[in-house]
């Protein structure tokens, strides 16, 4: 067995080595997962709560690796928060659906937005937060749900930037990383 490739990422005063993996032929990235790392998620929530602008209603996201991140900024912060999920659930009423290209799957997938909390961003300041911004596939993705569901984007946060987006809209990220 060979030992496991990783790269160090460091956010506020945490430091992890992470795996990198290949997501697509010769594309090797820094797997982070915010999942299961209290200590990294409280350093980043911290950091990016300072970063919530004060017209701020509502927090926005996606299940799974930033749900905990943006789970404690809303502690923080006193904010409400949803994620949208990325297959329909069972009591989902009239979903708001969106298509999101994937750079970490190399494929696309389908956002699903419960309409129970679609209205809850009606007429909200929406700040969209994520764990890593790639292409900005997925960030262009909760924009339109957040238009769509009558709210309007203030702010795009993520902890990191890898690679060049693809997406016009403005992201303030906390720090680079590569793809290798």
């Amino acid at each position: 067995m060979t030992a496991l490739e990783t790269y160090p990422i460091t956010v506020g005063n945490v430091t992890r080595h992470v795996p990198l993996v290949e997501t697509l032929p010769g594309m090797r990235i820094p797997l982070i997962e915010f999942l299961g790392d209290t200590e990294l998620v409280e350093e980043a929530a911290r950091l990016l709560a300072e970063r919530v602008p004060e017209e701020g209603d509502f927090l926005f996201s996606i299940e799974c690796s930033p749900a905990p991140l943006v789970h404690r900024i809303a502690q923080m912060t006193g904010l409400p928060y949803t994620v949208a999920r990325k297959r329909r659930r069972a009591y989902m009423e009239d979903p708001l659906i969106q298509e999101v290209p994937s750079l970490t799957l190399g494929a696309s997938e389908t956002l699903w937005l419960d309409r129970r909390w679609a209205e809850r961003m009606i007429n909200q300041r929406v700040v969209l937060v994520m764990d890593v911004v790639s292409s900005g596939g997925t960030m262009k993705a909760l924009d339109r749900l957040v238009q769509r569901a009558g709210g309007t984007v203030v702010k795009r946060l993520a902890v990191f930037q890898q690679g060049k987006r693809e997406f016009d809209g403005e992201v303030e990220h906390l720090y680079e990383i590569p793809i290798l």
